[in-house]
């Protein structure tokens, strides 16, 4: 400082306080002057000082912001961050042995402490004014303190960095500079605190001003969220106060998605502090009274900062559009992270308890909330929702939430979510119960488990836990019967594509809905629904995985309705007729009141086998056998649920009709054409109900084709009817002249089915065995089928109820994680067109692929060879017909123009 300043200076130091009262007016502007000319750093702080401490308390409160903030503070701040600048530039240099840049750094540190001091003093001196403070009056010095404090915060948080080894050499200083800024910052809110915005001042100016505190103490937030937790919190709840203090003048300019935003991150920050700290207790096997303390304090704070989320939110939710998915993933990560969830900590049950009880239960009065509000809506159900698994329990358990909820809401709220997007500007959405079969069906690892939620309290009974299925089944249900009717197509809906989904166990949950429906619905809306999938079994065009669920829905549904339904049902679709078979098939008889039950299984049966008649003396080829296969199958259900209900005739023609039908059958057939694989596995499990009376010739044919079709390595399904059947002969006693034919034969079949390596053959194959050797009087076949070692010890396994792989809770866990993250849902996201391509492919079960045209021209060869094969069999059995000899000619025509068109097309 030169020698002409620093005398006035020391001169003024000197200044009585009634002195400087007097020469304000005259000594002001050249302080001010001296402050804003001079290029020393000393010298300002200097400067600076005797203004804040001599001076200010003498100026006018009202006229503060022109005579001095707005002269004296945007220098300030400049001076400050030049300083900052300079001394982490300067600390790369610091050492021990360097005193030289020691003392540099350690100059500035103590110049900046000073500085800060010096704001101090203008805070106090604005706070200890008895009058109204007037925000527009002062608005330069919150910002420029805020800025000063934030440097200050960032440079101690990075200092560890910044001075690398050598920070010990000046963290007194740090310390001291931290505690300045720390007690400013605390100086300030108490300011801001008593400040009012003046009306007559311009709105949107004082509104500004305002808007800047509340988002720079939010940059504020961010840096010290790691360095004081109590601090951290503070700041926090002076920002949710001021928000909802002036929340009528802020509430369209605050940045309300920076808010929640960065709410949201300190939630989940303190969050997964807390579980690790409740991680920390589960695997130390010695109790730490110190590491509770703080983890009660974490989860304190947890809370808080939830609680702070859920006054915003009830406050400024209709600015909150933006912030939606926000609020959305802070729901799914949270619970990603917590029991039941497969990603969850590893914590004691206590330590659950106690998170679940003072920061979970916060999240319910956040969704019940959010819950009014269209785009939350919009983010929770839009159909673009792309999930890691991790996420996808928590979406379910959202929805599952969701559908608790809504019952004692309005209908239009109702409405909102149960319907798909109806705004034209707002991204496609599903409707909630679309979004619960969506989601459902995502979490395969934790149906598979299965994981375990807490039960429905039931009158008397405390809670119990129940697996996800269950309690998403539960839920559903009881959503369902609180369904306004103005809703019921969009019910209908979704349940219908539910069932129809190529997800078995979304397909199973939904029957199990509508099953309830059916139950608790009138026995009107059950016979709606009922003939409903009946009129849709009938349009299915083929065999597809749509009408095995159908079929399965329509047999439940069927138990519900009222006789009187079950006539008019009748009435609707006569099983006499046999265009109705199609539906017959799936019903079980055993839901028919007794005297309907008679007649429709006598009609059945009458129809069934006048079909099959009709097709054995007409002139079809093998490739028309298909249009057998309701027939087939309505005869066996038939058999299956009222057996005992056909009269001795009924059984005789079923059987003759079937003995008649197996003669067409050989082994080349049943490889290469579907259509005859389907008939051989309808016909094994209907002879397979008529065995004690089959002849022993036909059986002995049975077993034989069985045993050729079997080394011919056929589909699954075929090899699961050859199990059934063969288990239904432990039942039966070969007759000795047939059992050197029969037994044989049998022995082979069960040995290749116990080695087959698919595993749910292997356990159907062990199933039939089973039963086989427990029924069976020719005992000497079960050790021949027990030959292999192998096989022998999976059978001895199967039987004790032992072999499995003992896996640990935690090993099983982590294997359904790795399940789930390779084998995606393999249909979770087939197109309508990709399903309704495959819907009348003859394997159901499998994905179709397109195949070249040489392959569709050779197999179209092969299916008119076996045609004409079967010919050549049936004339070596019975003379031909008289129309045979013209319908030959024909077909020779029309080789003969295929032959020519082959010809022009090769020149």
């Amino acid at each position: 400082m030169s020698q002409e300043r620093a005398a006035p200076l020391e001169e003024l130091r000197g200044w009585p306080e009634a002195t400087c009262r007097r020469e304000l007016p005259s000594v002001l502007p050249r302080l001010l002057s001296m402050y804003q000319h001079s290029e020393n750093w000393i010298e300002h702080v200097e400067i600076l000082k005797i203004m804040v401490e001599m001076f200010l308390p003498h100026m006018n409160h009202l006229t503060l912001e022109q005579t001095f903030f707005s002269q004296v503070l945007p220098k300030t701040v400049k001076l400050f961050d030049d300083m900052m600048c300079e001394l982490t530039s300067q600390a790369r240099g610091l050492s021990s042995q360097n005193l030289e840049i020691q003392n540099t750094l350690r100059n500035i540190l103590q110049t900046m402490v000073q500085v800060v001091g010096a704001l101090t003093g203008c805070v106090q001196h604005v706070c200890a004014t008895q009058e109204s403070i007037i925000l527009q009056s002062i608005h330069s010095l919150p910002s420029s303190v805020l800025h000063v404090i934030r440097s200050t915060f960032e440079h101690c948080k990075n200092s560890e960095a910044v001075y690398s080894g050598r920070f010990h050499l000046v963290s007194d200083l740090l310390q001291a500079l931290f505690k300045e800024a720390y007690s400013l910052q605390k100086q300030l809110m108490e300011l801001l605190d008593v400040v009012c915005m003046d009306s007559l001042v311009d709105e949107n100016d004082d509104v500004l001003n305002m808007v800047v505190v509340i988002h720079s103490l939010l940059d504020i937030c961010s840096v010290i969220s790691s360095m004081d937790q109590a601090f951290h919190a503070n700041t926090w709840k002076f920002i949710i106060k001021q928000s909802l203090k002036h929340q009528s003048a802020l509430r369209s300019q605050l940045k309300h998605e920076a808010v929640v935003t960065s709410l949201c991150e300190d939630i989940l920050s303190s969050f997964h502090s807390c579980l690790q700290l409740a991680e920390q207790m589960a695997q130390s096997d010695v109790q730490d009274n110190a590491d509770y303390r703080l983890f009660q304090k974490t989860l304190k704070l947890c809370r808080f900062f939830a609680n702070s989320l859920l006054h915003y939110t009830k406050e400024f939710l209709p600015f909150l559009s933006d912030s939606c998915c926000t609020l959305h993933q802070l729901y799914l990560q949270i619970h990603s992270k917590f029991p039941p969830s497969l990603y969850a900590a590893s914590i004691s049950k206590a330590q659950q308890e106690e998170i679940a009880g003072a920061f979970l239960a916060t999240l319910d009065p956040l969704v019940s909330q959010l819950l009014t509000f269209q785009p939350f809506a919009q983010a929770v159900l839009d159909n673009k929702l792309d999930l890691p698994c991790e996420l996808q329990l928590p979406q379910c358990l959202l929805l599952v939430l969701v559908m608790d909820k809504l019952p004692s809401q309005p209908e239009d709220l109702q409405t909102l979510w149960c319907t798909e997007g109806q705004v034209p500007e707002a991204a496609a959405r599903r409707s909630l119960l679309e979004a619960v079969f969506h989601s459902f069906q995502q979490c395969s690892g934790e149906l598979s488990l299965p994981v375990h939620l807490q039960g429905v309290q039931s009158k008397g009974h405390a809670k119990g836990a129940v697996t996800l299925y269950q309690h998403v089944c539960v839920h559903l249900c009881a959503f369902i019967a609180s369904f306004h009717p103005s809703l019921f197509p969009e019910l209908d809906a979704a349940l219908l594509n539910a069932v129809l989904s190529a997800n078995m166990i979304t397909s199973l949950l939904a029957m199990d809905a509508w099953c309830f429906l059916a139950r608790y619905g009138t026995a009107e809306l059950c016979a709606y629904h009922v003939t409903l999938v009946a009129h849709l079994i009938k349009a299915c065009p083929g065999e597809c995985r749509q009408l095995v669920h159908l079929s399965l829905l329509l047999k439940r549904l069927f138990f519900f309705m009222a006789p009187s339904q079950q006539v008019e049902f009748i009435q609707k679709f006569p099983p006499k007729e046999a265009e109705n078979l199609p539906v017959w098939q799936c019903i079980s008889f055993q839901a028919l009141s007794a005297d309907l039950r008679r007649q429709a299984v006598c009609e059945v049966a009458t129809v069934g086998t006048a079909q099959c008649r009709k097709w054995l003396g007409s002139s079809c080829t093998l490739g028309e056998l298909g249009s057998l296969k309701a027939v087939l199958s309505a005869l066996l259900a038939v058999c299956d649920s009222a057996g005992e209900t056909l009269d001795t005739g009924q059984q005789t023609a079923i059987m003759e009709a079937g003995s008649q039908l197996w003669a067409f059958l050989n082994v080349k057939q049943v490889i290469g054409q579907p259509c005859v694989q389907q008939t051989f596995s309808l016909l094994l499990p209907l002879m397979g109900f008529f065995i004690q009376t089959l002849d022993p010739p036909l059986i002995s044919q049975v077993v034989a084709l069985q045993t050729a079709v079997l080394k011919s390595g056929p589909p699954d399904h075929v090899r699961l009817a050859v199990l059934d059947f063969v288990s239904s002969l432990g039942k039966l006693f070969i007759p000795q002249g047939f059992q050197d034919k029969i037994l044989p034969s049998l022995s082979c079949i069960l040995t290749s089915l116990l080695a087959d390596r698919n595993w749910l053959l292997e356990q159907h194959a062990l199933e039939a065995f089973t039963r086989f050797a427990e029924g069976t009087n020719h005992e000497e076949i079960v050790p021949q089928c027990l030959s292999s070692e192998e096989t022998r010890n999976k059978v001895v396994s199967f039987l004790e109820k032992t072999g499995f792989i003992d896996e640990t809770e935690a090993a099983k866990v982590e294997r359904v994680k790795q399940e789930k993250d390779i084998f995606w849902e393999p249909f979770a996201d087939m197109t309508a067109e990709a399903a309704k391509g495959s819907s009348s492919e003859p394997y159901a079960k499998r994905a179709r692929h397109e195949v070249p045209l040489e392959e569709e021209y050779r197999s179209a060869l092969q299916e008119a060879a076996g045609a004409l094969q079967a010919t050549e069999s049936l004339l070596r059995k019975a003379p031909a017909p008289a129309w045979l000899l013209t319908e030959m000619e024909t077909l020779q025509e029309r080789i003969e123009k295929i032959k020519r068109c082959v010809l022009q097309g090769e020149t």
